[in-house]
């Protein structure tokens, strides 16, 4: 966990560095969510997530994980009920309150959403966008403590030796792994994956699983992943939440989840395609 206000993700110490959120909780109260085309994708969702936890979120495609995710940093507004993340109410906030918030927590995408022509080196300093001013972003300048977090978040994914590559000559594996290092790079105090391995074979599935939990291991920091792979689910998250038709069906550790757990969540018997190492 970030105490050190001259530190940066990994411990170095960054000369001139901003005071960093430590990780943060995340709340939710009887959170709905329906959107416009009356889909009603979260149920009255009541849950509690501690600062530093690594939770799982797991369910069937069309489960609700994905819009639980969105509500957490304000992509998707609940419809009802209140969320919270740290000391900020997500619930309301607009405008630069929104993006202010967004800026301390990092997303990971199943589509890894980089820049492809575009070196490796500039898409992680995109996570430093948000702590920059307007004109400095446009012109492109960078400050010392920037270039240092990109190059340590790198360092720690693995990813080092290909920082001027561009970002469209790397695997699915190397471009979540940078996708992470951007996301770090934003010194966050929350970690959003939604389906970061679904296209991802499995030994690579598996080495990212490894950077997010080292991630929450290393850092401290509070990490979500919405996964629907029930072996990665018990190997590397501590607890588990199962949504089935937008409700809260399952709340334990993952550790301990049973076959019959699953499905519950799943609302099916178990399937092949539900294991990553079928």
């Amino acid at each position: 966990m970030h105490t050190d206000p001259h530190r940066g993700p990994h411990g170095a110490e960054v000369e001139g560095a901003p005071s960093a959120p430590a990780s943060w909780s995340i709340r939710l109260d009887d959170v709905s969510v329906t959107y416009p085309n009356g889909t009603q994708a979260l149920r009255g969702v009541s849950l509690e997530i501690a600062a530093g936890e690594m939770v799982s979120i797991v369910g069937l495609s069309g489960s609700g994980k994905s819009t639980l995710i969105r509500t957490i940093n304000g992509l998707v507004p609940a419809t009802s009920g209140t969320v919270a993340v740290g000391p900020h109410v997500v619930t309301g906030l607009r405008g630069r309150k929104l993006r202010a918030l967004r800026g301390h927590i990092g997303m990971i995408f199943q589509g890894f959403n980089l820049a492809d022509r575009t070196s490796v080196y500039r898409n992680v300093l995109v996570g430093r966008f948000a702590h920059s001013p307007t004109i400095r972003t446009l012109l492109g300048i960078t400050t010392p403590h920037d270039r240092e977090l990109a190059l340590q978040s790198l360092d720690s994914v693995g990813m080092l030796e290909k920082v001027w590559m561009r970002a469209g000559q790397l695997s699915g594996g190397q471009k979540q792994r940078v996708a992470i290092a951007r996301a770090l790079t934003q010194e966050p105090a929350v970690m959003l994956a939604d389906e970061p391995v679904a296209s991802l074979d499995p030994p690579t599935a598996h080495a990212v699983m490894d950077d997010l939990r080292r991630v929450n291991t290393d850092e401290g920091l509070t990490v979500l992943v919405n996964i629907h792979l029930m072996d990665l689910a018990r190997q590397y998250t501590t607890r588990m939440i199962g949504l089935r038709g937008g409700e809260l069906v399952y709340d334990g550790p993952a550790a301990d989840a049973t076959e019959a757990d699953f499905e519950q969540i799943y609302g099916r018997p178990i399937q092949p395609t539900d294991r990553l190492d079928a």
